[in-house]
């Protein structure tokens, strides 16, 4: 107990840590403004093998019908592992900052 009067709470009510109580939360929180680096594709090489799909850690590649089609820019924090894991290097790494609007 505080010296203030007020009770701490047992540790069956206390939530378990590490724990996701509100699964899916992320989607709705952009994380690409922590980027410095965004991931460039060249599609003339891209072969759609989908590693890069496969190994994103933020799900930032998009595809339709098993074809690399973007990237979720909302959600890329720009760690080059797509860029590293492409057998063809069909995806160049470039800094945000020299980066164009188009």
């Amino acid at each position: 107990m505080s010296d203030k009067g007020s009770t701490l709470k047992g540790w069956r009510e206390i939530p378990p840590g590490c724990v996701i109580l509100a699964a899916g939360c992320s989607e709705e929180i952009n994380t690409g403004t922590w980027r410095t680096y965004v991931p460039l594709r060249n599609m003339r090489k891209c072969i759609h093998c989908l590693r890069c799909w496969i190994m994103c850690p933020d799900s930032s590649i998009l595809t339709s019908g098993g074809r690399i089609v973007g990237t979720d820019l909302m959600h890329c924090k720009g760690c080059g592992v797509c860029a590293r894991e492409c057998p063809v290097d069909a995806i160049e790494m470039k800094l945000e900052s020299e980066m164009r609007e188009d």
